[in-house]
């Protein structure tokens, strides 16, 4: 992965209005973070605060009034700080428009910071020197490493934003936990790494829900297949039956879009012959 071009001092300014490059770090440590550890205590915070030249309380604040911002929090009665910018809200609007775009230039421009301060490189940069890359070309290479970074910003959104849970069965161990797409990665480039078109799941509920063996109602309730009802595993009757018209729990942030969702819904009746 080539490294990003220098950035001027005046990108990390430490007092005054945030730049653009500090905020769209900030955010994009927002969608990654759960909502419980956006203290300025959280190791992580102080670290990043020190790379964009801020103070660990000053990127506590500007997370928090992200969190103002996100209408899965204040539509709950929770509230973040009222203090969020016109740039704030530029940079939320940004992400929204080009997740892919942003979150890639952000874990560059972090590497990088980390480069220059002496750290070691974190997981997504020192994949660039996985053995199991070393047969490939450059250009194949740099593919595999920007959909890998893409594809851990995904990861992380979605387990920060259920609290690392399946949002179905309660599991936690990340072992057996997905960042499962509503609408498949290969059908919506656009929403490929919004975290609203994203559910955890454990590994069977993720597979059975690309399958449309089940699916969920604009209230987030589970609906299940025909075919899914129909089978005679025991397995199956033990695990799902009793998960019909239940809620799934809801993320502290970035819930499902209603639209990712009814596209889904319309995929699985289609599927099945369902007329619903």
């Amino acid at each position: 992965m080539p490294a990003t071009d220098p950035h001027p001092p005046a990108s990390f300014p430490g007092s005054g209005n945030w730049s653009h490059a500090q905020l769209k770090l900030a955010f994009a440590f927002y969608c990654q973070t759960p909502f419980g550890k956006l203290h300025s205590r959280n190791p992580a915070i102080v670290e990043l605060a020190r790379l964009i030249g801020r103070t660990p309380d000053a990127l506590a604040m500007k997370l928090v009034n992200f969190a103002s911002l996100d209408p899965s929090i204040t539509g709950t009665g929770r509230k973040g700080l009222s203090g969020a910018s016109s740039r704030d809200r530029e940079i939320w609007e940004a992400f929204h428009a080009d997740w892919e775009g942003l979150a890639v230039e952000c874990e560059q421009l972090r590497e990088q910071l980390r480069h220059e301060h002496g750290l070691k490189a974190t997981a997504s940069r020192a994949v660039r020197d996985d053995p199991a890359l070393a047969d490939y070309t450059g250009e194949m290479r740099q593919a595999i490493v920007l959909q890998r970074i893409k594809q851990d910003f995904f990861r992380r959104a979605v387990l920060a934003s259920y609290r690392g849970r399946c949002c179905i069965s309660g599991v936690s161990d990340a072992r057996l936990l997905v960042a499962s797409h509503i609408v498949p990665w290969r059908e919506d480039k656009a929403n490929r790494l919004n975290p609203s078109n994203g559910l955890c799941l454990s590994a069977i509920h993720d597979k059975a829900f690309d399958q449309h063996l089940f699916t969920l109602s604009d209230e987030h309730r589970i609906v299940l297949s025909d075919q899914l009802k129909a089978s005679k595993d025991a397995f199956i009757h033990e695990v799902f039956w009793p998960t019909e018209g239940q809620p799934i729990e809801l993320p502290e942030r970035f819930a499902p879009s209603h639209d990712f969702l009814a596209r889904h819904r319309e995929a699985t009746f289609a599927t099945m012959g369902d007329t619903q």
